[in-house]
């Protein structure tokens, strides 16, 4: 009875050629290493493979999240345990927790988050997005001006749907600082298209110091403002944060400067009503 060959009898070239064509490259680089740490556990061959095929796994999820994590261009690295929920008692952890979940996500509901400056907003966001490339969704991040200026150069290019569907693509779309800047005379109508391509399809996460009252006065045009939160609310998760600015806390804590937590108590606070005149919940 011929002797069975031992691995190391395997032709090396010929068993790299097809971990390459099987794209098993985490095994192929490890192989040798794998094994060895096999052979000391005392690993059968069934639990060899699992081990195998767990490392390869491991291996394309942090190459799916790497690539994942550029292409989304967050403009700074932050994550959900590195937010101070204490020093922002307006904030329900769990409905963060919740929405970091992803859900929300996957049914093509918005979020958005609204308070004064220097709140956490840009940082829940990011974190947010963070959580969904984990769970597997692509994300896109964009501040509000960038946006509305990538999407009026389009326009006068003559391949605004071009752009449109670009922006469609990702399955989260986050709109950062909306209503910091004056936008342009037809950003209204812009914004909206974009809106409306996502409707019930792709999520979006929009941060705002304004609240949805004050959107028609951001978009410089009631009537498509209140047509991008029909659309925006219809399925929605509404934060409003209240509280003093990260920034600004140790200036206050000095005396330097007086709380604005005034400024910001009342942001978000509106539902639609004050927008349209007829009433729809903002949450």
């Amino acid at each position: 009875m011929p002797r069975a060959k031992k691995a190391a009898d395997v032709p090396t070239d010929r068993l790299d050629e097809m971990l390459v064509r099987l794209k098993l490259s985490g095994i192929r680089d490890q192989l040798d290493n794998l094994l060895d740490e096999a052979a000391r556990s005392n690993l059968s061959t069934r639990e060899t493979l699992m081990m195998l095929c767990e490392r390869e796994i491991a291996r394309k999820d942090h190459r799916r999240i790497d690539m994942a994590l550029k292409l989304a261009h967050f403009p700074a690295v932050k994550e959900l345990a590195g937010f101070d929920f204490e020093a922002q008692p307006s904030i329900d952890p769990k409905q963060i927790q919740d929405l970091a979940a992803s859900r929300w996500i996957a049914n093509g509901e918005n979020v958005l988050l609204l308070g004064p400056p220097g709140v956490g907003k840009t940082h829940l966001a990011i974190a947010l997005g963070r959580e969904a490339i984990m769970a597997g969704y692509s994300v896109q991040f964009t501040t509000a001006m960038a946006l509305v200026a990538g999407l009026a150069k389009a326009h006068a290019e003559k391949r605004l749907d071009e752009k449109l569907l670009g922006l469609s693509k990702a399955k989260l779309l986050i709109v950062d600082e909306l209503g910091y800047l004056p936008l342009e005379p037809d950003a209204a109508h812009h914004f909206f298209q974009l809106v409306s391509r996502r409707y019930e399809t792709g999520a979006m996460l929009i941060t705002s110091n304004r609240s949805v009252a004050e959107w028609g006065t951001v978009f410089a045009d009631p009537v498509v403002a209140t047509a991008i939160l029909d659309r925006l609310l219809h399925h929605s998760h509404v934060l409003t944060i209240r509280g003093d600015s990260y920034r600004l806390r140790a200036k206050r804590k000095s005396g330097l400067i007086k709380s604005l937590v005034g400024d910001g108590a009342r942001v978000g606070s509106a539902s639609l009503r004050d927008v349209t005149g007829n009433h729809q919940p903002a949450s």
